[in-house]
């Protein structure tokens, strides 16, 4: 059931993504561009706090520790997170400056059509083994994968307006992968019934 929910919900998100691609091109890279640096921004400020607080109380959280003559042991400083501070520094780049990554985040966007239209073929053919799969239904994830793979490699063939285009297959991506989640897990229920009996 967990994997038929996240089913549901990705195909959802990309469906609302690709619609707000297709109408606000400009604007949705751009805040989305600026959620992204958010999130890079509070978890590298949660990673830099947890250190001052693991430095402050020490590694064992405040308590003394002595070994067999009863020297105090003094617990090892944890390394500073430089991971955290790059993740900060990204984070208020991306937060203040989208617009000089909106052509990067097309890239990304063309990369999780790619992996999309993967999992998809993943689940066509996780599917073929219990139920009976169409042609048309290998066809989406292909064109959908050959987008992708355009944007990624050769953008300007897509014109000017690679979002636009992108934004489309989004929500082909989305609709098709609702449809593919709510019939394998409809074929699923119907072979445990058949298994029940």
């Amino acid at each position: 059931m967990k994997v038929f929910r996240s089913s549901i919900f990705r195909a959802l998100c990309a469906i609302v993504v690709g619609a707000l691609l297709v109408k606000y091109r400009e604007q949705t890279v751009t805040w989305i561009t600026v959620l992204i640096g958010v999130i890079f921004l509070v978890s590298g400020i949660i990673s830099i706090t947890a250190w001052f607080s693991a430095k402050r109380k020490g590694s064992t959280g405040g308590v003394d520790l002595y070994d067999a003559q009863g020297n105090l042991l003094t617990p090892p400083t944890p390394p500073f997170p430089i991971v955290g501070l790059g993740s900060v520094i990204l984070g208020a780049v991306l937060a203040l400056f989208p617009n000089s990554f909106v052509n990067g985040l097309m890239y990304v966007l063309a990369a999780m059509l790619i992996l999309g239209a993967l999992s998809q073929f993943f689940n066509l053919t996780v599917a073929r083994r219990f139920a009976s799969i169409g042609i048309v239904w290998w066809i989406f994830p292909t064109l959908v994968l050959l987008v992708g793979l355009i944007a990624v490699v050769k953008p300007s063939v897509i014109a000017s307006a690679p979002l636009l285009v992108l934004g489309w297959c989004m929500i082909v991506y989305g609709v098709v992968d609702l449809i593919d989640a709510i019939k394998i897990h409809q074929c699923r229920k119907e072979l445990k019934k058949m298994k029940n009996e």
